[in-house]
């Protein structure tokens, strides 16, 4: 793929003479000394990066990939906004790093922007340094205001690998170290496609999915639980938008008992969904929100977790039990003020609401006709799965869960064949995430859906 321009309205650089020898010397350096997270270490291949502008990377070979997977979903403004990687400059010749127990500019004015744009009185900022430190330290904080221990969490989903987050994430990534005793109960949370409440439609998926949490709580005992943590629209675990009236369902059940209410926004958060938050969509305030990823594209690690006036009250006079040395860094400030800035000054949010109604959704549709690998196509603003299956009457998933090895060939030759294509996908178990920079060009995702249209062709070899 040779695009003309990038989506920060600059021509894209021509690409560097192909530079295999140092490529090689990266990759050497890299599986020499550098251990990789969810890996078999023998068993990875990492591609050596030579760059990266907009919604392209490309290798020291002269490939370059059309980036589907926005990194791990964090650049929603895409590579090396201009303007971002300015104010990082700028900010490291001003004030490169403070302790967080000052007040700093860069630092005061990413919370007031941050504050802006979340729903309700979500109003006070905690900083941290990614989304595995916001949930642990929205648990904490909800632990600590209600006096209660317990945390739910539904099973199809992903809050983080540090000792709370992964007790709380649903995906098999927490079994080797699910201590069995870190207070944490999941539940299912409503999934039409795979409803395990045998709904038909989502007025039933949602009525039966509130039941069933309600009578969890009921079985737990509600006065000892802390918090429900939900992502708002689960992530890896599946793009999964929930029903209408089930998050408010939620919060009716947490008022009701006296539980605090935690949506996780690091992924689906600033602009994702093509709104700022995924809750704007479904007219609800929960009393923390977790966030990371788009705050500032990535550029450097920030996360943070937004408080309602209620559980900042608690701390109003009572040290709040927690703290990190990194907090707020001014860099990754900087970087959050700029983003914020330019994603209002672009519309990038506006963007992928946008062309993901008006070409990711019927592109993808098209795509599912076409395709009988293809069994469902969910999803809103850049943010978008596609669920394969080897038969679409019994719904069998393309490989099976959690499949590993030869079990997972077939998405193994899906993945393959959409990066021979140009296309860099995002794959989790029988699914592949349409998940570009919110700052994607019409032309840019017509090109990826043609490298996914000849990929998906390789996955209906293995259907029935």
């Amino acid at each position: 793929m040779t695009p003309q321009s990038s989506q920060h309205g600059s021509p894209l650089p021509e690409l560097p003479e192909p530079d295999p020898q140092n490529g090689a010397a990266v990759k050497a350096a890299d599986r020499a000394h550098v251990f990789h997270s969810w890996s078999a270490q023998d068993l990875i291949d990492p591609l050596a990066v030579a760059g990266a502008q907009g919604s392209y990377f490309w290798d020291y070979e002269g490939n370059r990939f059309l980036d589907f997977s926005s990194g791990l979903v964090f650049t929603n403004i895409g590579y090396q906004h201009p303007k971002v990687v300015a104010a990082i400059q700028e900010q490291a010749g001003r004030l490169a790093t403070f302790a967080p127990a000052f007040a700093v500019e860069a630092r005061s004015e990413a919370a007031r922007l941050i504050a802006e744009r979340t729903p309700g009185d979500l109003d006070k900022i905690f900083f941290t340094n990614g989304g595995a430190e916001a949930v642990e330290n929205a648990v904490r904080m909800a632990r600590v205001h209600t006096g209660r221990t317990k945390v739910l969490s539904a099973y199809r989903s992903y809050h983080g690998s540090t000792a709370a987050a992964i007790n709380l994430t649903g995906d098999p990534r927490r079994w080797a170290s699910d201590s069995g005793s870190a207070g944490v109960v999941h539940f299912w949370a409503p999934f039409l496609y795979r409803s395990p409440f045998y709904a038909e439609n989502e007025a039933q998926e949602c009525e039966r999915a509130l039941a069933h949490l309600e009578s969890t709580l009921a079985y737990e005992g509600p006065q000892t639980i802390a918090a429900i943590i939900l992502e708002t629209i689960p992530g890896t675990a599946g793009i999964m938008t929930p029903p209408p009236g089930y998050l408010q369902g939620v919060r009716e059940l947490c008022d009701r008992y006296g539980i605090v209410f935690i949506l996780d926004e690091v992924m689906a958060g600033f602009g994702r969904a093509g709104t700022w938050f995924a809750a704007d969509h479904y007219d609800v305030v929960p009393d923390l929100m977790t966030f990371a990823k788009g705050v500032n594209s990535g550029y450097v690690p920030l996360g943070g977790v937004a408080i309602s006036g209620k559980i900042a009250e608690t701390f109003a006079e009572r040290p709040y039990p927690g703290g990190l040395t990194y907090s707020g860094h001014p860099l990754a400030c900087a970087a959050a003020v700029a983003t914020l800035k330019v994603m209002d000054e672009e519309g990038v949010v506006e963007n992928a609401a946008r062309l993901g109604t008006e070409v990711v959704e019927p592109e993808l549709r098209r795509l599912a006709e076409r395709h009988p690998s293809v069994g469902e196509v969910r999803g809103v603003g850049m943010f978008w799965a596609l669920e394969l299956v080897k038969d679409r009457e019994t719904r069998e998933p393309l490989v099976p869960y959690n499949a590993t090895g030869e079990a997972n060939a077939p998405m193994a030759a899906f993945g393959a064949a959409a990066k021979k294509r140009g296309l860099w996908p995002f794959i989790n178990m029988n699914r592949t995430h349409v998940v570009p920079p919110c700052t994607v060009t019409e032309e840019e995702l017509k090109e990826g859906f043609a490298a996914l249209d000849e990929a998906l062709s390789v996955a209906d070899e293995h259907t029935v």
